[in-house]
């Protein structure tokens, strides 16, 4: 399809109860946000600028506080859902808008989903992208993830140990990021049947795990440098706190458990991503916790990055999307 030239797209910066946030913005339209995952920044959304500026939106991917050039409070608790939400809602208001259709991958499908949830009157329909919808509720977060490593360790604990991540991926920011888009990307990760790089061993790293000396065939090493450089200069512990407010988001979102989004919605996923398969349950409850879901489709032979890994297919499906809500 037709693409405007990446000439097109301007960065700003906007003010957000973060203290400001960093976006790319493209197009004219009706606005699409977009919400990346980790560990990843507004750049994940390269391919899909374009495509939807040329399909008549007004795109905007935002740099989520703690990564790139958005605001990094110090404090850990500062990065809860209900504080992503809110900065998502002041991008809206600081671009002259009063609605938007809210797309996340990964870590941006949650703050997605629970930006429709908090704020219906703002967001008016919701993408989700590699990660299923799951209601707020259920048992405590910390003590589902400490149960699942059994002599191992799953890497969300892992992350949520403060200084513990950190220390293993400082020191070589762009081989870690290189070897962990690797390990989830269709053509690259392990073989079934090899250590699974979800998990570390104890007193292991996750690296440990990771493929070496490969990149994915999505990922450049120009791109790579483009994503390090972010790191390298905003370091990941922001990023990390996400991991480490899980707890305290199902706390907060108590008054929300079990509930469902209504608005108009769509799933990607890829048949060979854990958050896919591992989440099958959540799927298969959409119609009732995503009643307004209007198109879900599952990209076979596709890892955790489908956006990146499949470009013209999920723009293909993300453009039918929203001309189909729009009609």
């Amino acid at each position: 399809m037709p693409q405007t030239p990446d000439a097109d797209r301007t960065h700003r910066l906007v003010p957000s109860p973060a203290g400001r946030t960093h976006l790319v913005e493209q197009g004219e339209g009706p606005l699409v946000l977009l919400v990346h995952g980790f560990p990843e920044s507004w750049y994940s959304w390269r391919r899909q600028l374009p495509a939807l500026a040329a399909a008549g939106y007004r795109a905007a991917a935002l740099d989520v506080r703690g990564y790139g050039r958005s605001s990094k409070p110090g404090a850990v608790d500062a990065y809860g859902l209900r504080d992503l939400v809110a900065d998502n809602v002041a991008v809206v208001e600081a671009l002259g808008e009063s609605s938007a259709v809210i797309v996340g991958h990964d870590w941006g499908a949650t703050i997605a989903a629970t930006s429709a949830l908090l704020r219906p009157d703002v967001f008016r329909a919701v993408g989700l992208l590699s990660v299923p919808y799951t209601p707020p509720g259920g048992p405590k977060p910390s003590e589902v993830f400490a149960a699942m490593g059994g002599p191992e360790e799953f890497y969300v604990s892992y992350f949520q140990q403060p200084g513990r991540a950190e220390a293993e991926i400082e020191p070589d920011v762009r081989g870690w990021l290189g070897g962990f888009y690797a390990a989830l990307s269709a053509d690259t990760m392990p073989e079934p049947g090899a250590p699974d790089p979800h998990f570390v061993t104890r007193g292991g790293t996750l690296r440990e795990r990771f493929p070496e000396g490969r990149l994915p065939h999505w990922l450049t090493e120009a791109e790579l440098d483009v994503y390090a450089a972010e790191f390298e200069r905003s370091g990941v512990t922001g990023a990390l706190n996400r991991y480490r407010n899980m707890d305290r988001d199902w706390a907060d979102l108590a008054d929300h458990h079990g509930a469902p989004v209504h608005q108009p919605s769509l799933f990607l996923g890829g048949s060979r991503d854990a958050s896919t398969t591992w989440l099958a349950d959540a799927i298969e409850a959409y119609p009732r916790t995503l009643p307004g879901l209007t198109a879900s489709h599952l990209l076979d032979g596709c890892g955790h990055w489908l956006q990146q890994e499949r470009p013209d297919e999920t723009n293909r499906h993300l453009i039918d999307w929203l001309r189909s809500i729009d009609a």
